[in-house]
């Protein structure tokens, strides 16, 4: 896997040709992210560790979110933990089925790729995404995270899945 830095660069060229001849061409040659991309800009960078697994309803009574949320419109309705919630649910089952739609129908090659780290809380995490050009552009979107509850051996990953 070659990270973040070198899908925001494939994704700042022009076209999938150019990404191709460019930062893709000289990472396929030496294999190597560190050869074709620097770090840019200044200051310390940072992240975020939050849990990926499972929408937790309390966050909409939260004080900071409904903070958040009502700056700027105090009169703002934030809809029941519940309502969210099912909405949540909703559309992801939409979006789910939206994108098997369009992987399914989809005639050119995809490109499939896991990745594999743990977090800085030590939890192991399994990415699974696909990697396409649409309308001349490249795409690639997070299929499934997988949280693996032991060690990311072999056995153990072939397990999960």
């Amino acid at each position: 896997c070659w990270g973040e830095a070198a899908l925001q660069a494939a994704i700042e060229c022009s076209n999938t040709k150019s990404a191709c001849d460019g930062p893709i061409k000289s990472l396929l040659e030496t294999g190597s992210i560190k050869t074709s991309f620097d770090h840019k800009g200044k200051g310390k960078i940072t992240y975020s560790h939050h849990r990926l697994m499972g929408f937790r309803e309390s966050i909409v009574k939260d004080c900071g979110f409904v903070l958040l949320m009502k700056m700027g419109q105090p009169e703002y309705y934030i809809p029941a933990p519940k309502t969210v919630a099912r909405d949540v649910r909703l559309v992801f089952v939409k979006t789910r089925r939206c994108i098997a739609r369009m992987l399914q129908d989809y005639t050119s090659k995809l490109n499939f790729a896991t990745d594999v780290w743990t977090s800085p809380n030590h939890q192991v995490y399994v990415t699974v995404s696909v990697h396409l050009e649409h309308e001349g552009q490249p795409l690639s979107m997070i299929l499934d995270i997988v949280e693996v509850s032991k060690s990311h051996t072999g056995a153990n990953l072939a397990e999960v899945f």
